[in-house]
């Protein structure tokens, strides 16, 4: 009996040892560090956030000299650069396909994680599909896809579609609940400068 005793102590110890050192966050903590990442990362680059209704109210577009990013529903941040073709009929449509030029920065990383900007031989391409309950896209080609092992678009890439046309510019802070699943799984937000939205 003496000996189980000690064995039930012995294990008790050990499990409260490895509680002790578990290091892992909660996704609320987790949250948290993406909330004050974006934040940080706004206050240095002394980006101007101005509401949806402001946006509305300047016929839906930033003022790049004041360097002004829309605070979206969906918890995108947006600056339009480049609206894109001055022909308003040049939108995105169900089954386009999309070539994008960007580079990708890791918000809490403090680095850049991936761009296609400097590589003339690579674009990334998707195809982008409108239903009658969703838009989505789905990457055919590219460093996203090769790199993420996922075909499927950030859902933030998707966003500025409905206010731009072709050959437009702009530039996000993509919340991870709007990101790619790698973003989605660890809680990472990430800047994208999305140089190039080629429809065709």
């Amino acid at each position: 009996m003496k000996k189980l005793t000690l064995f039930f102590l012995a294990l008790m110890t050990a499990c409260l040892g490895f509680q002790a050192c578990d290091n892992s966050k909660t996704y609320a903590e987790m949250l948290e560090e993406e909330k004050d990442g974006i934040k940080d990362f706004i206050k240095k680059n002394n980006i101007k956030v101005i509401s949806q209704s402001e946006f509305y109210a300047q016929d839906s577009v930033t003022d790049v000299s004041k360097n002004e990013y829309v605070q979206l529903a969906s918890g995108v941040y947006m600056q339009i650069v480049d609206e894109g073709s001055e022909n308003k009929a040049d939108t995105v449509k169900n089954n386009d396909l999309i070539l994008v030029r960007f580079l990708e920065y890791s918000i809490l990383d403090k680095d850049t994680t991936l761009s296609n900007l400097n590589a003339a031989e690579v674009v990334d391409e998707f195809k982008y599909t409108v239903t009658s309950s969703s838009i989505a896209g789905i990457f055919t080609q590219g460093y996203m896809l090769a790199y993420y092992s996922s075909s499927a678009v950030p859902a933030g890439w998707l966003v500025p579609l409905s206010y731009v046309r072709d050959r437009a510019h702009v530039r996000l802070i993509v919340p991870s609940k709007m990101g790619h699943q790698t973003a989605m799984q660890y809680v990472y937000p990430y800047y994208y400068d999305i140089q190039k939205y080629q429809i065709y």
